[in-house]
């Protein structure tokens, strides 16, 4: 009888399991589509508006859905590499207009193709935004991963968790921790989240926290053999299985998957540092930093006379800061202190925020003037950076530009942010700002060096006005 009964239960399990799976992944698809088409279809009308052309809108539809298909935006993974994967797909679509555009070489097909399909991505990527976030609201996360389940040591779980809740988009809900090692009295790993520890106890914790992938930590007790059979057993209960690598800081635009000698491995492809990838950015820098220079020269001069009539001094800070390769150049600011501010900073030390000597920041400084205080709120003191960029001395996304005390106390992995330029605006500086700890920036920065991108760089960008209107940690 109690054999039945254990049969009935794990039957039951097997088909809610398969439903949820179903469900989970089958539901946001309709409405991913609803939002990409609506995006090709409002781009096709002002494409038409615009140029009163009716053969790109008539095509734009099916033109814009197939490349983004192709680059699987509606599978389960979709939203972490959003991005990147509508940029592929609108570089697809750009290349078959080209091509028709080779066997019927007509100008205005090529230029409503690629406006139309300019305005397709850009409405995707905003419609899609604003789709996540009316579902987070809601509390339903369509497709993405909801709840999961840790399985692994307590140390690496710890790590994944804090990496799974420091990302800017809203992590999964980790509904409990399977340990693979011994446990601590308190039995709780240090991870904040339910223990259930050994991994022959994951499908009665599977069954308990109802969750829907299981995060597998690499240990020696995890062998490939335990992790087949544990493939089949939540493939059976319909919860998914993930292996987590061992760097947590990595994109997955670095990782794939190699087979060699008929075994799966995965590669680890080095950052991007070369002069060849650099070539792009360094022209794309100095491009939009003229642009910005020329929009923005009456609000700078406006600034620089507002900052001589509200305190005696310059209108400008210049302070000597260490660029790529250690090289040393003269960073430019707005002025924001007064005159003799670093005279008392020995003075104010004990309310340094952060307790330690590399970064010196006050909640209510005395020694900001009223101007600095505005300057500062809305990061405006940092517009005149833009002749450091067009100087070649900085770039529009960096890391942090240093001092030469706090590169002397970098430790030598910390120390390969110096192989890059810094920048104006950074991740740590969308992330939070000041309000981040000492050594979250750091890891920000690093995590920024190591896993440059174009569409890094583009993301960071479009991120960089909301966080200083936001106003966060700015100070």
């Amino acid at each position: 009888m109690a054999v039945v009964e254990e049969t009935t239960r794990a039957g039951l399990a097997k088909t809610a399991g398969r439903m949820r799976e179903r469900r989970r992944r089958g539901s946001s698809v309709p409405a991913l589509l609803a939002v990409d088409a609506l995006a090709a279809t409002v781009a096709a009308g002002g494409v038409y508006l615009l140029f009163h052309r009716w053969f790109v809108p008539a095509v734009l539809i099916p033109l814009w859905l197939l490349p983004l298909a192709s680059q699987r935006v509606y599978g389960p993974d979709a939203d972490a590499e959003c991005f990147r994967r509508v940029l592929r797909a609108a570089c697809l679509a750009a290349a078959a207009a080209g091509a028709a555009w080779w066997f019927a070489p007509h100008d205005e097909l090529l230029h409503d193709a690629l406006m139309a399909l300019a305005l397709a991505a850009g409405l995707t990527l905003g419609l899609r935004r604003y789709q996540r976030a009316r579902m987070r609201v809601r509390g339903d996360r369509g497709g993405s991963i909801d709840r999961v389940l840790v399985l692994g040591p307590a140390e690496s779980a710890a790590e994944l968790i804090a990496a799974l809740h420091r990302g800017h988009e809203p992590g999964p809900q980790v509904v409990g921790v399977c340990r693979t090692d011994p446990a601590d009295a308190d039995g709780r790993a240090g991870t904040g989240a339910e223990v259930s520890c050994g991994a022959v106890d994951l499908l009665k914790a599977v069954r308990r926290t109802d969750c829907d992938t299981v995060i597998a930590l690499p240990g020696p007790e995890l062998g490939a053999k335990r992790l087949r059979q544990l493939s089949w057993e939540l493939q059976a209960a319909g919860v998914g299985l993930m292996l987590a690598p061992v760097l947590a800081d990595v994109t997955a635009g670095r990782l794939a998957v190699r087979p060699v000698a008929g075994v799966p491995l995965v590669q680890l492809r080095a950052p991007r540092l070369s002069a060849l990838h650099r070539i792009p950015k360094e022209l794309t820098d100095r491009l939009l930093a003229l642009l910005g220079i020329l929009v923005l020269a009456p609000l700078m001069v406006a600034i620089a006379v507002w900052v001589r009539l509200d305190s005696s001094g310059p209108a400008f800070f210049r302070e000597r800061r260490i660029g790529r390769d250690g090289r040393e150049f003269t960073l430019l600011k707005f002025r924001t202190m007064h005159r003799g501010a670093d005279r008392r900073k020995a003075e104010l030390a004990h309310l340094n925020r952060y307790g330690c000597d590399r970064f010196f920041k006050l909640a209510d400084d005395p020694r900001v003037t009223g101007a600095g205080s505005f300057l500062r709120s809305y990061s405006l003191d940092e517009l005149p950076q833009l002749f450091n960029v067009m100087a070649g001395h900085m770039s529009l996304v960096g890391p942090r530009p240093l001092v030469k005390d706090e590169v002397a106390a970098l430790s030598e992995d910390a120390s390969h942010r110096l192989v890059v330029k810094p920048g104006m605006s950074g991740l740590w500086q969308v992330s939070g700002r000041s309000c981040l700890p000492a050594d979250e920036r750091d890891r920000l920065d690093m995590s920024y060096v190591e896993n440059w991108s174009p569409a890094l760089d583009l993301s960071i960008l479009l991120r960089t006005p909301s966080a200083v209107v936001r106003r966060t940690g700015a100070c």
